[in-house]
């Protein structure tokens, strides 16, 4: 079986080839490939029969996910070299994506339209999703509060903060990360507005930790600010691993997330 080390803006991943060999592992097989291989998630291609491939995803801690944004993009990037097409379908068990080639050796992926209805999330509670009820810290002078929340396949809560180098997101992340208010967890974006066109983040990602880019978290991040209008609706995110721009169109309500891709490796087990 083909297995490839891979990373989009220092989000790492390790890919294995299930076309033809099976490749089920268990929960502790994946921490311990992701240990081993230093990957935030474990992928599997598999076989489609109406698509290129189908993708299945593990995040480290052992447990299995429906979307990945950067993982999204590393296996486009493959899939296109593999057949020389210029576009691929892959189907995950959130939706169907599209990857396209883009300028400068970068890629595409076409990540659907975001989902925002509370029940969408999901969210144990019917509630606004522009400005959620969770509270970190004194209720009187909490340290964050009241993110936004929107789906990208998988759940994301956004707080926008003046400075997020000036937040300890090792420790705050998991406090938000299983809050009651989130039946299945979620992802926690720390995203600082730059300007309209930038948006610096980092995200503590469910089942993950903090990662050095999050491509799912990036495309929420700026569809929570679009709709906040603290930006219009395309933007570079700045990442600890890189920048992804964002493009959330109008004309068919799709976020389209362009970025790099690296193979630092490929090996046969």
């Amino acid at each position: 079986m083909k297995v490839w080390k891979m990373n989009g803006a220092g989000n790492a991943f390790a890919v294995f080839d299930a076309r033809s060999t099976p490749f089920a592992p268990t929960a502790e097989q994946v921490r311990q490939i992701a240990a081993d291989l230093q990957a935030d998630q474990v992928i599997a291609l598999e076989r489609d029969a109406t698509k290129d491939v189908f993708m299945r995803i593990w995040n480290a801690d052992g447990g299995e996910v429906a979307a990945c944004g950067n993982g999204a993009r590393a296996v486009a990037h493959l899939i296109l070299e593999e057949t020389g097409k210029p576009m691929v379908t892959i189907q995950t068990e959130a939706d169907m994506l599209k990857g396209f080639k883009a300028e400068g050796g970068l890629v595409t992926v076409d990540m659907g339209s975001p989902l925002m209805g509370w029940e969408d999330i999901p969210l144990a509670e019917k509630m606004d999703v522009r400005g959620v009820d969770v509270k970190i810290g004194p209720m009187d002078n909490p340290t964050l509060s009241r993110p936004a929340v929107v789906s990208m396949g998988n759940p994301h809560a956004v707080f926008f903060v003046k400075d997020v180098d000036a937040y300890d997101i090792p420790q705050l992340g998991p406090l938000v990360e299983w809050h009651p208010l989130f039946p299945e967890g979620t992802n926690v974006g720390f995203a600082q507005v730059i300007d309209s066109e930038t948006i610096r983040l980092r995200v503590w990602e469910r089942g993950a930790g903090l990662t050095k880019a999050c491509g799912t978290g990036a495309c929420a991040a700026l569809v929570c600010a679009a709709r906040a209008k603290l930006t219009g609706r395309k933007a570079r995110l700045v990442l600890d691993g890189g920048t992804l721009i964002i493009d959330w169109r109008e004309n068919d309500d799709h976020v389209y997330m362009t970025g790099p891709v690296e193979l630092e490796f490929e090996t046969v087990i």
